[in-house]
């Protein structure tokens, strides 16, 4: 009785150091998907200022939008 609770306890452990690793990969993952989608931002922004879309002082207001969320970081 003793060695099957063992058991369970250490198929549960190996369960969760599984999961583990599997939140750690799709962390990865993610974390690869949000580099690519600031990436995307300037081209986004440099494509509205040729198309008109963005003006001087809407490019200063995020800018001082993005130093203030930085300076939080």
């Amino acid at each position: 009785d003793k060695r099957v609770a063992q058991a369970r306890a250490e198929e549960r452990r190996a369960m969760a150091v599984a999961q583990e690793q599997e939140m750690k990969a799709r962390v990865g993952e993610m974390k690869a998907e949000v580099v690519k989608a600031e990436a995307q931002v300037p081209l986004a922004m440099a494509e509205a200022f040729r198309s008109g879309n963005l003006g001087v002082m809407d490019f200063m207001r995020y800018r001082n939008i993005e130093a203030d969320t930085d300076m939080r970081d």
